[in-house]
């Protein structure tokens, strides 16, 4: 008989999760709109570009007062705190666009990125560290450990540079970056689709190690475990007690990286996307701090900080639904 999902318990959660999640965005509006303030960029030489290294003072005084970053820093904040929860994001001075209009356009394709990646990651790594938990000190063991290890070590800018000269230099495979071939006006999917096949790999690949070594210890660990044993002491066949056992008591470990991962993804995600020229929110996000763009700089902060929130919610959701001795009212 198939157990009866907790909704009530996961909606408690989830509301007191975003109850929880609201100072935590406040917080950190009002930290980027300081830290703005104290960075030595200009946003005003920044918006007026080479056209400010001949401005006269007045006329920098007077852009410097029409793009309202002549206020103090709470002010700034306040206004554009109240104007956001109405749904105006305000305009992006190094863009010359509406932010709302800036994330709508980019958020799509870093989302496809990110999503893609992270699926690549989890069946990887899931399926490696299977097949190495279960000998563990084996050949295969040993060689996808040595090589998980040394991927913890390389930046993903650095495998991604790699790919580009490996993949679309030397082999000529695979496009190096970008989202539609050079020759080409209109988006098709199958072009959309070989674009992301390079970035999608080199950020799932910059994951891979963590939910790699966290499912082999868990399905090693279970292995070991009495009822395990005793599984198999009844004779049942070694599938049935890798997937019906060992399996889903080491997989366990792993739902909690879901969460923890999510920074670490966004992070390399803004990386990637820069090497590959992926048309995401990574470009956005370098102008926007260069300059001091406080609309578009503060927009692009809450997402990220939801985003890491919204990842935590996940793994403690799963956790729960894997584990019911957790539940969901801790």
């Amino acid at each position: 008989m198939s157990r009866r999902l907790p909704w009530g318990a996961m909606a408690r959660m989830t509301g007191r999760r975003a109850l929880a999640a609201v100072p935590v965005l406040l917080g950190v509006t009002l930290a980027v709109f300081a830290v703005a303030e104290a960075s030595p960029f200009d946003p005003v030489k920044a918006y007026a570009g080479t056209a400010g290294l001949t401005a006269s003072q007045e006329n920098l005084d007077q852009l410097r007062h029409n793009l309202g970053v002549d206020q103090p820093f709470l002010t700034r904040w306040w206004e554009w705190l109240t104007s956001a929860v109405t749904g105006d994001l305000g305009d992006s001075a190094v863009m010359r666009r509406p932010v709302a209009d800036v994330i709508t356009e980019r958020l799509g394709w870093s989302v496809l990125l990110a999503v893609t990646a992270f699926l690549v990651a989890i069946t990887l790594g899931t399926l490696l560290g299977v097949l190495a938990g279960r000998r563990r000190g084996g050949l295969l063991d040993r060689a996808v450990s040595a090589l998980a290890y040394t991927l913890e070590a390389a930046p993903a800018f650095w495998l991604g540079l790699l790919a580009i000269w490996f993949f679309a230099l030397e082999l000529g495979v695979l496009p190096a970056g970008g989202l539609t071939d050079t020759a080409s006006d209109t988006v098709t999917p199958d072009q959309v689709a070989r674009h992301l096949v390079l970035p999608a790999l080199v950020l799932g690949v910059s994951q891979l190690p963590w939910f790699f070594l966290y499912v082999r210890q868990g399905v090693g660990d279970a292995l070991d475990e009495d009822p395990v044993r005793g599984a198999r002491a009844r004779g049942l066949a070694e599938r049935t007690v890798l997937t019906g056992h060992a399996l889903r008591s080491g997989m366990l470990p792993m739902l909690t990286l879901i969460g923890s991962r999510v920074p670490e993804l966004i992070t390399g995600a803004l990386l990637v996307e820069t090497v590959f020229s992926w048309p995401g929110i990574a470009a956005a996000t370098v102008q926007a701090a260069t300059a001091v763009d406080f609309p578009l700089l503060a927009a692009l902060t809450v997402l990220a900080t939801a985003a890491v929130l919204l990842g935590n919610l996940l793994s403690d959701l799963l956790y729960g639904l894997a584990d019911p001795r957790v539940g969901f009212d801790g």
